[in-house]
């Protein structure tokens, strides 16, 4: 992967993850409606689809330079959960506190409580949207974790297929399809035309400058053009006639739009492959301020996903209705909480690696310990 190429993948990233905040910051109960053009156009479940795609692409390199099941198990499981087992802590801490303050802020269906014990089993094995195993469960205040659900689920399925063989690989594949449920299938495909994007990439030579420049350009204003001509509503109502006389909402939950996101995902793709060919064309260049900046907010893009739901409830419990600049105080203190978040608990994940890699190597040695050898 060409800097040039990993660093337009950050760039996506980061304005996904920023683009999931303002869209859910522009609902009416936090900012009284003042910027509800943002929740008309659906910007964060778009964003969100623009993370499957690049998700896709990330997790095929990925797992080209893993190699094998076990590496490369090892660096999603810790890559999740050095983040997530925090934030699902941190999650019922602020729900709590939020309550105490303002328990109106605290409204269904934007809030279900949970115990620590569903959020710790169904939070913590990420299958809070599995519907072959049991009923969706939203994470307290925390909706934005149904996502992760569908990744964990993409990722397993993936790994089973690319790194198992014979009938193991095929019962597995049927078991995870079954557990993970209609949903979460109805959102792959996006997750797949990442996949199948870096398969091409990785194989063949990108197209002419020209081509690329046209395609890269091109598909974003497809994609906007598709959206202003109001195609995702009539996809939805397409969808509903298909299931009526049951509610798509209910079967589909947050996939209730698959044939617009299938949609949108293949313009996201397009408009890789084009800059994957700008990209292959340019000589690398030093990384500029700006360069660098957004190298640091995409490294923190995880954190802000996950924290920042949580973060919102608990400012609009405790934050006061008259304050001067509520909104501007709003927005910065989530991302002060989220970016934080980020320096402890996602920045240092090499670190993190490095040390249970170290304490794996200890226990395989014969006879070690986790503790030094002292003398009596």
């Amino acid at each position: 992967m060409s800097p040039g190429f990993s660093l337009w993948l950050d760039t996506l990233r980061a304005g996904a993850a920023l683009t999931v905040l303002f869209g859910h910051m522009a609902h009416i109960r936090f900012t009284r409606g003042d910027y509800h053009v943002l929740r008309e156009w659906n910007v964060a479940s778009d964003a969100v689809v623009v993370f499957f795609v690049l998700s896709g692409v990330v997790i095929a390199a990925a797992a080209e330079r893993d190699g094998g099941l076990g590496r490369f198990a090892f660096k999603r499981l810790t890559r999740i959960y050095g983040v997530l087992i925090p934030a699902l802590l941190l999650t019922l801490l602020f729900d709590a506190l939020g309550q105490r303050v303002d328990p109106t802020a605290y409204q269904a269906p934007f809030y279900a409580p949970v115990s620590v014990g569903e959020m710790v089993l169904r939070g913590g094995t990420m299958t809070n949207e599995w519907q072959g195993i049991w009923t969706r469960l939203r994470l307290g205040s925390n909706g934005p974790l149904w996502s992760l659900s569908y990744e964990v689920a993409f990722y397993a399925l993936f790994a089973v297929f690319v790194f198992l063989r014979g009938a193991l690989r095929w019962v597995l594949m049927l078991l995870l399809l079954l557990l993970a449920g209609l949903p979460i299938l109805a959102l792959l495909p996006c997750w797949l035309l990442g996949v199948l994007l870096w398969s091409r990439l990785s194989r063949r030579a990108p197209p002419s400058r020209g081509i690329s420049w046209a395609v890269a350009l091109g598909a974003p204003l497809l994609a906007l053009a598709l959206k202003a001509s109001g195609l995702p509503d009539d996809l939805t109502e397409r969808t509903a006639d298909w299931f009526a006389p049951w509610n798509h909402h209910l079967i589909l939950g947050y996939s209730d739009e698959a044939l617009w996101s299938f949609l949108l995902a293949s313009c996201v793709a397009l408009h890789l492959w084009g800059v994957h060919g700008i990209c292959a064309a340019r000589a690398p260049s030093p990384p500029s301020s700006m360069a660098k900046l957004t190298r640091w907010i995409a490294g923190g893009s995880f954190s802000l996903y996950v924290m920042h739901y949580p973060s919102l409830h608990l400012l609009d419990a405790t934050l006061p209705n008259d304050l001067p600049g509520h909104d501007l105080w709003m927005l910065g203190l989530t991302l002060a909480i989220c970016f934080a978040f980020a320096q402890i608990f996602e920045r240092p994940l090499i670190r993190q690696r490095r040390a249970l890699e170290e304490i794996w190597s200890r226990l395989k040695r014969p006879g070690a310990t986790l503790l030094k050898d002292t003398k009596p």
